[in-house]
């Protein structure tokens, strides 16, 4: 028996789900999402993850960025030792990219903030 917290929307409806037999059945949800997010947590987790990156530019030596997708829990680590070895030595907008395809995700990494190359 696992106990989860559903984040799918406000109501953070409290899980619990049960295998047996290859079968999962989860109680306490209120809607279909519920249903859908604790079989989704069991078989193949996902994150959206957070991070800051180095720059070359001392008014600025970090740069915050994000995935624009989720990719697997087990691989969120890797992504961000990966990340911790970029250092963006150019301008760069909000949105622009930093990292195509993170760990072979198909997810890329993209800039939360504005760099350029002002003193």
């Amino acid at each position: 028996m696992t106990k989860l917290f559903c984040i799918t929307c406000p109501v953070g409806c409290r899980l619990t789900v049960t295998t047996q037999d290859g079968n999962i059945t989860v109680a306490g949800n209120e809607c279909k999402r519920g249903d859908a997010f604790a079989r989704h947590e069991l078989t193949h987790p996902t994150r959206s993850f957070s991070t800051t990156v180095r720059t070359v530019f001392a008014h600025m030596p970090a740069l915050p960025v994000r995935s624009d997708g989720e990719i697997p829990k087990d691989k969120v680590q890797e992504a961000v030792r990966a990340l911790g070895r970029v250092v963006i030595d150019r301008p760069l907008r909000c949105g622009d990219t930093v990292a195509e395809n993170i760990c072979n995700c198909g997810v890329r990494v993209i800039a939360t903030g504005d760099v350029d190359d002002a003193s």
